[in-house]
This record gives structure tokens, sequence and C-alpha cells, in this order.
């Protein structure tokens, strides 16, 4: 290791990074994905830089690209296009959510989740469309079997983005919505970005009593239990369940429910508003 720039020779980067050297060779070799600093002796050393393309590159490869793709979306420079696209790709999904145009969504997504990284689909298009069209249900701007409709494909299309995801041998988390919350998008993105990372996820799914999760982390020991609600009135009448299950496990809060108060008073992590990035520091720690 060098003291001065903290790079890593290939065996304790291998070792951080979770892949073995003589992939990140052959990565480094074929597709130019590592880009090592020379030391005057000759050593290879490995960067913040390296491992950054390495966790997409990994990520690429989840999503069931081949090799040779994940490398090439890794390596591509951001641009004003990619921008346009997304923004592009934002108009068209509304509208076809407006229109009831189950292919429309479907093609719209289709195409989003060929030409960029999941997280990039997740926090530029995906959530933010929810978002709005969340807002414009409260404006009454929309009808709501069009909200039903639109949150109702877009949640299918992200679960079978989840098939396996149990599988594998990373940190397993465990996720739940509090008993009575319905909306488990967010925590469907949550657990995406965390496989993508190279975690296994338990999803529990909506409307989970604390005994049910309790009874799964006692099972199953996960490094970490993620229940979510958009509603703190869900969460304060199992305030004493939750206290106890952040004893036995590492569980975090998260949603609009789990206010700062709340989590402080229940002696428990809380997520931000960004999933995205809260998965990827989850992730990353």
């Amino acid at each position: 290791m060098s003291s001065d720039s903290g790079a890593l020779r290939i065996g304790e980067f291998a070792r951080r990074v979770g892949v073995n050297p003589e992939l990140l060779r052959a990565w480094e070799r074929r597709y130019g994905l590592l880009q090592p600093i020379r030391t005057e002796g000759g050593f290879r050393l490995y960067t913040a830089e390296d491992a950054e393309r390495v966790e997409q590159m990994k990520g690429a490869l989840a999503e069931g690209l081949s090799a040779a793709e994940a490398a090439r979306r890794t390596l591509a420079p951001p641009s004003r296009a990619n921008g346009d696209a997304l923004e592009n790709a934002r108009e068209r999904l509304l509208a076809a959510a407006h229109a009831y145009d189950e292919a429309g969504v479907h093609s719209v997504l289709d195409e989003a989740i060929a030409g960029f990284a999941l997280e990039t689909v997740l926090r530029e298009l995906i959530l933010p469309v929810l978002r709005e069209i969340g807002d414009e249900w409260e404006r009454g701007e929309l009808e709501v079997g069009e909200e039903h409709f639109a949150t109702t494909v877009i949640r299918e299309r992200l679960l079978s983005l989840s098939r396996l995801w149990s599988r594998g041998g990373g940190p397993l988390a465990i996720l739940a919505c509090a008993p009575g919350e319905r909306h488990d998008i967010g925590l469907i993105a949550f657990g995406l970005v965390l496989r993508s990372h190279g975690w296994r996820i338990l999803f529990l799914g909506a409307d989970t009593p604390v005994q049910t999760v309790a009874e799964a982390a006692a099972a199953m020991k996960p490094q970490l239990v993620v229940v979510a609600s958009m509603d703190g009135a869900l969460l304060d009448p199992v305030g004493a369940d939750l206290r106890r299950l952040g004893r036995s496990a590492r569980l975090v809060l998260s949603g609009a429910g789990a206010s700062e108060e709340l989590c402080a008073r229940l002696r428990v992590e809380r997520l931000d508003g960004d999933l995205v990035a809260a998965a990827e520091s989850v992730a990353r720690a």
C-alpha cells in the first residue's frame, strides 16, 4: 500500500473490491477497466477510481450484461446526450402512464435499462417519475386509475429485476414495510441497488408485522434489517417492537414516516431520502 496516495497492490485491492486478482487482470488487459499507477520499482498500485469502476462493472454484470458490454458502459464518459435521453424518457414514461399504455411503459424501461446503469435508471428516471405521478395525483391532475396503473406496472417490472436476488455469498439484508404500509416500490429500488453491489436480499414486502421481521432476522442472521413506512403514524404503535428488534439486529428505518425524531427516540438508524445514495453508502460500508 502507498502511504502517500492510499493506492493498493493487487492482492489487497482484490480483497477490498471482492473480485479475484486473475479476473481483475483480465478486465485490465481486455477492456482497460483498471488504470493502475506504477511505482519506481515497477509495482502496479490501484486507486479509489479503479475501485469505483470495478463496482460499476459488477453492477452492470449483475444486470445481465456481458463483460464487454459492462466494460463499455462503465468506461463511457457522461455526456449531455445522456441527460437529454433521460429527460426524454421521463416525458415518455409519464405520457405512457397517462394513456394506460402498458407496452409504452415497458418500451421506455427497456431502452433505459439497456442504456444506463441500474442506479442511474432508478435515480434519474423511475423514482422521479413516481414522485411526479404522486404529486399529480395529490393536485387532482391524475385519475386514481392512472396512478394505480403506473405504479403497478413499474413495481412489477422492478420485481422482475429482483429474480433470485436472495442467492449468492454476499451479506444479507432483510427488507420489509411496516404494518399497514402498502407502498413498497422505494424499498424494492433500495434492494436492487444493494443487490448490484453483491448483497443478498430477503424481501418480506408490504404490510409486514414486526414480529415476522424479527423471526426472519433470528433465523437468517442478516447484516441489515430495513423497515420502511411513508407514514410515521404506522411506526409509532410498533415502536416498542422496533426497539426490541434493533437490539438483536442492525435495524434501519426508511421512508417519509421515519423522522429523525422518531429514529432518535427508538435509538435506531435512519436512511435519508435518496434511496439510491443510501443503498450505495450501506453497500460500501
